[in-house]
């Protein structure tokens, strides 16, 4: 439980934000199944990634970590991992869970994956089918949940089709078509986050994306090299600074070294359409785009979300919905049905909580319409981040603007992907 209070004069300072998710995750992987020595740099410590560091050892794959930097002794291939001596652990995290469905598909072995209360509630079909696909077999609960079996063995490559916009879902095809004697085709219904794509060229696999970035090609049976993998600081853990900066009054942050993947920045497009003050300074490299990102405390419009804007902006959702509840007017967010199977279910857990803040909120199965207000009306002054981590960081920035000492339950669940978050808010809160 963690006491919340106003910043009555603003946020101001300069922060690097922690390791990339996605990217710190994939780095892992491939670099377990390449030849040779794989150093990852900025790599992030939140709870998701050490499962995902815990579960590779735990198949054979020696790893040295020092801090942010991870050393991996590749295998080769998936083919050269060993039987596990009991079940991979895979936490809360269901990033996890399914790319190493996808990874362990090429194994010799017979693998459980086991999670938290939460991550064993979530729906796992929705990558076991499309891997179904290229022959991988894996056993679900009669729920379609977790504990899982992926029964290693011949992978065979083929044209999946998705019936979801995921990029979790695509990369776990795409790592058990590394496995597969012909080309894998993924093609997607929207187009979805490219991390795995652009890590699998680095490591020297060719794979083509299609002028509509809605179909990918992998050549079969790559030969992927160890590489120096730097990660840039996670638009997803800015993106809460960005939030806090805009509607905080009297706030300026930078932002420094910020993933800014076309397929991540939905967020800053949501702020440009709400009318928000962002300068984005781009920083040459290759790879990953990257930059430095200034924002300042403004007043907002109201914004419109519909299906085409979600994949981009999936994992932001809540903090745009912080926004809408400052905006002047009333906002829309439609066509995110999948919020209802994340960590826990969002839209109503959304609903919940700002309506604690004295904000009108209508609940739709697919999303909801937030009516903005100058200034929080505390109706209870218990906040619960119901064991969900991003919910948790979003209502710790909503207290920010609040004139009533607020309480976060359940604090504990931002350790998911952002160890210190409270003392990077905290510094911001301080450098003034």
């Amino acid at each position: 439980m963690r006491k919340l209070e106003q910043a009555p004069h603003g946020l101001h300072g300069e922060l690097a934000v922690p390791g990339d998710k996605s990217i710190s995750h994939r780095a892992l992987m491939l670099g377990a199944v390449a030849t040779g020595t794989t150093t990852i740099e900025h790599w992030l410590t939140g709870e998701d990634c050490q499962h995902t560091l815990q579960a590779l050892r735990d198949v054979g794959v020696p790893i040295e970590r020092k801090g942010t930097m991870v050393t991996v002794h590749g295998k080769g291939s998936a083919g050269n991992f060993v039987a596990p001596a009991t079940s991979l652990a895979m936490g809360n995290s269901g990033t996890t869970t399914r790319l190493l469905m996808g990874l362990l598909s090429g194994t010799s072995f017979t693998s459980k994956l086991v999670g938290d209360d939460s991550l064993e509630r979530r729906p796992m079909q929705r990558v076991t089918q499309p891997l179904a696909e290229l022959g991988v077999r894996i056993d679900l609960t009669a729920a379609g949940t977790l504990p899982a079996q992926v029964h290693g063995g011949p992978v065979h490559g083929g044209t999946v089709r998705l019936n979801v916009a995921s990029a979790q879902v695509k990369s776990a095809v795409l790592l058990a078509g590394l496995n597969a004697p012909t080309p894998t085709v993924v093609v997607e219904k929207l187009p979805t986050r490219d991390h795995t794509e652009i890590m699998l060229r680095q490591f020297g696999a060719d794979i083509t994306t299609s002028a509509d970035q809605r179909t990918i090609t992998l050549q079969p049976q790559p030969h992927l090299t160890g590489q120096t993998v730097v990660v840039p600081g996670d638009l997803s853990s800015a993106a809460f600074f960005l939030v806090a900066a805009t509607i905080v009054p009297q706030s300026e942050v930078k932002l420094t070294n910020v993933n800014l993947n076309p397929t991540r920045t939905g967020i800053l497009r949501v702020l440009d359409q709400m009318g928000a003050d962002v300068t984005i300074e781009p920083i040459p490299t290759t790879g990953e785009p990257r930059g430095n990102l200034l924002v300042r405390s403004s007043q907002l419009q109201p914004i419109h979300l519909t299906a085409s804007d979600i994949p981009a902006v999936i994992d932001e959702l809540p903090l745009v919905a912080l926004l809408a509840a400052t905006a002047d007017g009333t906002s829309t967010i439609r066509g995110a049905v999948e919020l209802r199977v994340k960590e826990t279910d969002r839209i109503s857990v959304l609903k919940t909580e700002l309506e604690k803040l004295g904000v009108a909120v209508t609940e739709y199965p697919d999303g909801l319409a937030i009516t903005g207000r100058p200034a929080w009306d505390v109706q209870d002054s218990k906040l619960d981040s119901h064991g969900d981590h991003r919910i948790g960081m979003m209502l710790s920035i909503a207290a920010l603007r609040s004139h009533t000492p607020l309480i976060l339950q359940n604090e504990e669940a931002v350790a998911v992907s952002y160890p210190q978050f409270f003392t990077d808010l905290e510094q911001l809160r301080e450098d003034h």
